[in-house]
């Protein structure tokens, strides 16, 4: 290494693919290989679920009567809008492995709350039992205060 590219001892790295172990330099290299079929892997279904959106709206509002969408239509479009926006947050974290040398907590989390998120939007409560909203608040608040944690310690 010159001395412009060394490293300090202490600094981390994730998937580090100058490692001085050789064993450890060759699995990191592999595994940001993996990092990167996987980004692809998630172009093509962010693609396939921008497309099943679409036809999900297409379906809704071709079925009579015909362009309207009731409640349940609109929750089945708003689920199918959302899926694609968290497929695109976890392509995000699957980059940031290539390109940052931490893993990014926060966006993690904002995957995480954005799931639940979704989850609780499109939830059918009609035959759920109590504990069930217990839960899905429980989450809701635990990753909320999780990442309002993270924001206040930027």
């Amino acid at each position: 290494m010159t001395e412009q590219t060394k490293r300090d001892p202490q600094e981390h790295v994730e998937l580090d693919p100058e490692h001085e172990d050789p064993i450890v330099r060759s699995c990191n290299r592999v595994i940001r290989q993996a990092v990167r079929v996987m980004s692809v892997f998630m172009v093509f279904v962010i693609g396939f679920a921008i497309v099943d959106a679409g036809y999900s709206l297409y379906t809704k509002l071709v079925s009579p009567p015909f362009f309207i969408l009731d409640v349940s239509d609109l929750l089945d479009v708003f689920a199918a809008a959302l899926v694609v926006l968290i497929a695109i947050e976890i392509y995000t974290n699957v980059t940031l492995y290539l390109t940052a040398d931490v893993i990014h907590v926060k966006l993690v989390v904002a995957t995480a709350l954005m799931a639940v998120a979704r989850k609780v939007i499109t939830l059918d409560t009609t035959n759920l039992d109590p504990l069930y909203f217990v839960g899905y608040s429980g989450l809701g608040l635990a990753f909320g205060v999780t990442y309002w944690l993270l924001w206040r310690g930027r």
